[in-house]
């Protein structure tokens, strides 16, 4: 598989891995138990977030700009967190001002942090080759 190709592919197991280290860490924090019981409870907290970044990849279209942080990374991240919240809604689960200021934190931090660590690396990497 062509570099080309392999991007879109590792940034999206890179985005879903940083959405459930986000929600271990709230479930590690909170519960105390990240899998819970029977191993349920990080994918009852995980699932609303994880199923709003893949509806924020087919609605942005991040595979054609992977790590671009203004036209994909944004817009990827605002659709994770309000339909995340959206989902955790409707699913019964809470969501208090202060987790959806948490969460709307956290997931910038991973969501967009990646991607501009990530251009820094290939930046700098096009200058070297000059």
């Amino acid at each position: 598989m062509s570099t080309s190709r392999r991007l879109p592919v590792l940034t999206l197991v890179t985005d879903a891995v940083l959405v459930v280290v986000f929600a271990a860490i709230g479930r590690a924090t909170h519960d105390g138990a990240v899998l819970g019981p029977l191993g349920t409870g990080l994918l009852t907290t995980v699932w609303p977030f994880l199923a709003a970044l893949a509806l924020g990849w087919l609605i942005t279209g991040v595979w054609r700009a992977p790590l671009a942080l203004v036209r994909t990374g944004l817009p990827l991240w605002a659709v994770t967190v309000v339909l995340g919240v959206i989902l955790r809604a409707a699913s019964g689960q809470g969501i208090a001002i202060a987790f959806v200021i948490v969460a709307a934190i956290t997931l910038a931090v991973f969501l967009l942090g990646w991607r501009a660590i990530a251009l820094l690396i290939v930046r700098s990497r096009r200058r070297a080759t000059r």
